[in-house]
């Protein structure tokens, strides 16, 4: 299959894996996006012009802006990813049981001024009002969606906040302001890995990640989040910050284990262009593997890749089979240049998704397991020895054994 057979392909007569059909807006689709950030914004566009059954499950580990500081002072969640979802499902031409137009640009609202609440998003500052009438944050964002006249839903990937930790390399030898050195004195500077916390750190680092953890370290998923995956015909993940929003959540391991066993059809969408920092110089391929270093059991069905974005069509591919996925090659950034995605063209391309037969064809689970037990450790045992684009720093390997247990 060349890069431009996946545009060419019909889903005219094919349905999601649970029988439902994805005709537009209003068929009976349950769709549940997993990410965070303008990703997850660009992907909940598209799928609201598939279904109206949409559920986000949103990465709950930024402490940067206006969600920071309101985080650091009251010690709950970030709501700036949690309400660039809603924004994203509430949209002006996304006619909701009310008219809530007005909420929907107050939400949006940034407070200016120079004073404690300068650069607040006020939607930000709701939210977290909600939360401490109601005491609950499932509760407060299926307020907020009534108030906006959404009819998805928006849900954290779990109920406290996480923080984001970063083993990363290239970056000197010097330690302070949270970075710490993990390798012994002697080596070249590139190979020491340092230890770096925070999602802004990570994402804004000059050095290379090599691997990521959450603190706590396995944080308990959202009840209603695991749920929501278990029940949909079709669950996406990415595109986004690859280690701050899209792998957080296969480090949630009742997330994880839903992802594993859910009967929807998983869809990976890649990004258009590697991300300044965090995955600057990444191939689509090394993408790829940094989900296998960290998500050994990970299964996927389609894996939606641009292929002005894809330079090596043919080992994307090879990566793709390696999750028991099939490759969609397709259009999907806006028009220009821009490194965005476009939401009709995205859509398109989650409508084919939706209706490959790749599901009906999976590998059994206890094969699959038999094959992730037979590769061992590492990226090595997904692309082949001559394929070999992600390696992780040393101490990555001491949480692999029991991180193979899952689920």
């Amino acid at each position: 299959m060349s890069p431009g057979d996946g545009a060419q392909r019909s889903t005219t007569s094919a349905s999601p894996a649970n029988g439902h059909a994805a005709d537009g807006p209003g068929a009976p689709f349950k769709a549940t996006a997993l990410g965070g950030g303008h990703g997850l914004h660009a992907t909940l566009r598209a799928l609201r012009r598939l279904t109206d059954d949409v559920t986000a499950v949103v990465t709950v580990g930024d402490d940067g802006g206006s969600s920071g500081r309101i985080r650091r002072e009251l010690d709950i969640l970030p709501w700036g990813d949690l309400r660039m979802a809603l924004d994203a499902l509430a949209e002006r031409d996304h006619t909701g049981p009310t008219d809530a137009s007005t909420w929907r640009e107050v939400f949006s609202h940034r407070l200016g001024g120079t004073g404690a609440l300068a650069g607040h998003a006020v939607g930000n500052l709701v939210l977290a009002g909600l939360l401490d009438v109601l005491d609950d944050p499932v509760a407060a964002l299926d307020e907020a969606c009534r108030l906006l006249g959404l009819r998805g839903r928006v849900l954290p990937m779990a109920p406290v906040p996480v923080d984001i930790e970063a083993d990363v390399t290239g970056l000197g030898i010097s330690t302070g302001m949270g970075i710490s050195a993990t390798a012994g004195g002697g080596e070249a500077d590139s190979d020491v890995a340092h230890r770096i916390r925070g999602q802004v750190a990570v994402a804004t680092t000059p050095g290379r990640v090599r691997q990521v953890r959450l603190v706590p370290r396995r944080p308990k998923a959202c009840g209603e989040a695991v749920e929501a995956i278990r029940a949909a015909d079709v669950v996406t993940l990415g595109p986004g910050s690859w280690f701050t929003s899209v792998m957080p959540h296969l480090l949630v391991p009742e997330l994880f284990t839903a992802l594993c066993e859910t009967e929807a059809r998983r869809v990976l969408v890649l990004n258009l262009a590697p991300q300044p920092g965090e995955t600057a110089g990444f191939s689509p391929e090394q993408h790829l593997d940094a989900l296998a270093e960290h998500a050994p059991r990970l299964r996927l069905d389609v894996v939606v890749a641009d292929p002005g974005a894809t330079p090596e069509p043919d080992r994307l591919r090879r990566g793709a089979e390696a999750f028991g996925a099939e490759i969609l090659f397709t259009a999907v950034g806006e028009a220009g240049g821009a490194p965005r995605h476009d939401p009709v063209a995205l859509a398109g391309a989650l409508r084919e998704a939706a209706g490959s037969a790749a599901s009906r064809d999976r590998v059994p689970p206890d094969e699959w397991d038999a094959r992730v037990d037979e590769w061992g450790s590492g990226a090595r045992r997904r692309l082949g020895a001559g394929d070999v684009f992600f390696t992780p720093t040393g101490d990555a390997r001491r949480y692999e054994e029991e991180d193979l247990r899952w689920p």
